[in-house]
C-alpha cells in the first residue's frame, strides 16, 4: 500500500506534464497553485466561483477549450453529474460540471486517480466547454460493453481485497492511503463476462492522503 500511496501522492502532487495526461495536469496544476486549504461550507461555493473564473481565464490563454460541437443528436444518457454522448464507434464523450466536488481541484485530482487504477476505462480531458452558462469539463472515454447485471456484492468483494472498507451504501474507503471513493452503484461499474469495469468513478483525497 505504502508503494500505490508513494505512486499516487507523486501523480497529484508532482509537477510533470507527460503523455497523454499532459492537459489534464496542466489544468490540475494550475489549480493545485490556487489551492485554499480548510475552507468552511459556507465559504466553499464562493471559493468555487472564485477558482471557475481563475480557471476560465487560464484556459483561455492556454487554449484549453474543447472547441468541437457535441451534436445533441449524439447524446446516450445522463446522470446527475454529467451527460454522455457518442464520440465514434469506440469512446464516449462526457461533459461534468464538477458538482459532486467542492472545488475543480477535487475533480481533476479524481480523475487522475480513476486513471492510475483504472487505465483501462482510463479518462482523456479534451478541454472545457461553456454549457448553458456554465463550465463543464469535456473528457473521452472508452465505450464499455456490458453483457450482465453487476454484483455489487462482487464489487464489495473486490474492492475490499484491494484494501478498500465498505462505509455505507455504495461508498467506500483506505484509511491507509488516504482515500474516498463514492457512488459505486450498478450503473457506474458495469459487468462484462465476469470482469468489472469502472467507468464512472468519484475520488477524494483525506488529510491522511498528504502524511508521507
Amino acid at each position: 500500500m505504502k508503494n500505490i500511496k508513494d505512486e499516487l501522492q507523486n501523480i497529484i502532487l508532482g509537477d510533470e506534464q507527460t503523455g497523454s495526461d499532459s492537459q489534464l495536469k496542466k489544468a490540475q496544476n494550475f489549480l493545485r497553485g490556487n489551492e485554499k486549504a480548510s475552507i468552511s461550507i459556507e465559504k466553499q461555493q464562493h471559493f468555487k466561483d472564485e477558482e471557475t473564473t481563475a480557471l476560465i481565464a487560464f484556459a483561455k490563454q492556454g487554449n484549453l477549450f474543447y472547441d468541437n460541437t457535441i451534436p445533441v443528436n449524439d447524446f446516450i444518457s445522463e446522470g446527475a453529474e454529467q451527460k454522455v454522448y457518442r464520440f465514434d464507434d469506440t469512446h464516449v464523450l462526457k461533459t461534468n460540471q464538477s458538482i459532486f466536488y467542492g472545488s475543480w481541484l477535487d475533480y481533476f485530482n479524481s480523475l487522475l486517480i480513476h486513471n492510475f487504477f483504472f487505465p483501462a476505462t482510463a479518462y482523456t480531458f479534451l478541454g472545457f466547454q461553456i454549457i448553458n452558462d456554465e463550465l463543464h469539463a469535456v473528457v473521452k472515454q472508452e465505450f464499455v460493453l456490458s453483457n450482465e447485471n453487476t454484483d455489487l456484492e462482487t464489487v464489495k468483494e473486490f474492492l475490499e481485497y484491494n484494501g478498500f472498507r465498505h462505509k455505507k451504501n455504495n461508498d467506500y474507503f483506505n484509511l491507509e492511503i488516504g482515500l474516498i471513493f463514492e457512488d459505486l452503484h450498478d450503473e457506474n461499474v458495469l459487468s462484462y463476462n465476469g470482469v468489472l469495469y469502472f467507468i464512472d468513478t468519484v475520488f477524494y483525497l483525506t488529510q491522511a492522503f498528504y502524511i508521507k
